[in-house]
């Protein structure tokens, strides 16, 4: 089928349209409910401007989603129907990509000894002999012996480092090649490898620790060899759960999970997303273990004196704190006779303005505004409840709900979704008689949520100033010569 494309002021002008007047231009009749109008045909769903709200089901939001909702529309025909027969671009679908064949999973062929992967691993890597030993024992890691013909017709031949994953029949069904010979050198999984099954060691307790790379598996057990053999370690050769997930189905005593990522922004936000993944299978005990340098390896090369590449701290965590804590310092100071359902709206219409024009600290300002009346609004709904809440007990409350892999994406594609929740934030209000304490508790999370949400736009806006900042200081910085490591 085509696919419909419609502008982004199309979609705004739509979910714009007064829902009372188009209801009522469909035949539709509506009864007054307080400052809503509430459906003839079904009592529980009122609307008012462009929102409305299910009170049955506790959900609403813009005219769109409203209009597929109540008469059964896809996204493109509900768009059409409110902008009053407009169409948007029909593009036609891209044709089926034809998948290359997958090819047969084959190892390397190995050399006749390992002179050049203990070379590596003992003097450039400065691991552990004695582990080394081990795991080349066990046949996990070899040297390989390639011979590649050039497009002179040539043959050359190259050694490279070989890290082995063996299903639970012992079969090897997963190799990842390291480059030997220059530092940032090649590193690959091996075509047709099972990234189920990767390389890996199982032990007896119920520990097990997961790393990107097979160098950081055998740095952090060089740094901590004590009883290493006891717990089960296992490299995920990137970032991807699969191997992770086949370790922990095929063996159940492991319930305690250690993340030992890179201490990088990649890392980190793996870590958290790993985490969920775990939670997700019913995992409780999920730890996040970080080196002191960007990675195990590094910890060696500094435990030795030697030059290291340090830490990189996520800048989005960098900035949470301030920024949840200036949120809730303008909350302080919002009157407490503050109509929500006047200057939400306002606001994020005032924001997606400045942010359309380029005043982008005149956009921060209304953000956090709207940030500190949806906190505002959160603090009073605690106070119904009997529980009152300080500034800095709020900003704790963001801070710990804060995770930087679910805050990527453009900004302006977050100000439809940011109007929805604050529409149906307002709209959660209106439910008529007493509320029940599930009910102000909902509330009171949904108001804290939009005021998170809201945080996490200028959290990522700061985050991309600082590195926009940060790459224009590297650029002034001279060059720095790469050197090439010369195996023995």
């Amino acid at each position: 089928m085509p696919y419909i494309h419609f502008t982004a002021e199309q979609i705004y002008r739509a979910n714009s349209v007064d829902l009372e007047a188009f209801l009522l231009r469909q035949g539709e009749k509506l009864i007054p409910s307080g400052r809503d109008r509430r459906l003839a045909s079904d009592h529980s769903v009122t609307v008012r401007g462009n929102a409305w709200f299910d009170h049955a089901a506790e959900s609403g939001g813009l005219a769109i989603d409203f209009i597929q909702n109540q008469y059964g529309l896809t996204f493109p025909e509900a768009v059409t129907r409110l902008l009053g027969g407009e169409s948007g671009v029909v593009y036609e679908q891209a044709k089926k990509e034809v998948i290359a064949e997958r090819k047969p999973f084959a190892l390397p062929p190995s050399h006749s000894d390992m002179r050049r992967v203990f070379a590596y691993l003992l003097k450039n890597r400065l691991l552990d002999r004695e582990i080394v030993t081990h795991f080349a024992r066990e046949k996990l890691i070899y040297e390989s012996n390639e011979r590649v013909q050039n497009k002179r017709g040539e043959w050359k031949e190259y050694h490279n480092l070989i890290f082995a994953g063996l299903d639970e029949n012992g079969t090897v069904r997963h190799a990842h090649k390291r480059g030997l010979y220059t530092e940032g050198g090649y590193k690959g999984n091996v075509d047709g490898s099972d990234p189920a099954y990767s390389f890996h060691h199982i032990g007896t307790s119920g520990r097990l620790y997961v790393f990107e790379a097979p160098i950081d598996l055998l740095s952090f057990i060089s740094l901590y060899p004590k009883d290493w053999q006891r717990h089960s370690y296992v490299a995920l050769c990137g970032t991807a759960e699969h191997a992770m997930l086949k370790l922990l189905e095929l063996n159940p005593h492991l319930r305690e999970i250690v993340l030992c990522l890179d201490h990088d922004e990649p890392g980190i936000e793996a870590a958290g997303r790993l985490t969920e993944i775990l939670a997700e299978k019913g995992y409780g005990q999920v730890a996040s273990l970080l080196s002191i340098r960007k990675d195990w390896n590094e910890d060696i090369k500094e435990k030795h004196g030697l030059d290291s590449i340090p830490a990189e701290e996520h800048p989005q965590l960098l900035l949470c704190g301030p920024v949840c804590d200036r949120i809730a310092g303008i909350m302080e100071r919002i009157p407490q006779n503050t109509d929500p359902d006047r200057w939400l709206p306002d606001l994020l219409q005032r924001f997606r303005g400045h942010l359309h024009w380029g005043r982008f600290e005149k956009a921060h300002e209304c953000m956090e505004d709207a940030a500190a009346l949806s906190l505002f609004m959160a603090a009073r709904e605690y106070r119904q409840m009997g529980r009152t809440l300080s500034a800095e007990d709020l900003s704790a409350m963001m801070q710990t709900g804060f995770k930087p892999h679910q805050n990527r994406g453009k900004i302006q594609n977050r100000v439809t979704e940011l109007s929805v929740k604050a529409q149906a934030a307002l709209a959660m209000r209106q439910t008529d008689g007493l509320r029940t304490p599930e009910q102000k508790q909902k509330q009171a999370d949904a108001w804290t949520a939009l005021a998170l949400d809201c945080a996490k736009v200028i959290i990522s806006s700061r985050a991309d100033e600082m590195k926009l900042a940060q790459k224009d200081q590297e650029q002034k910085q001279p060059p720095i010569a790469m050197g090439t490591i010369v195996m023995a």
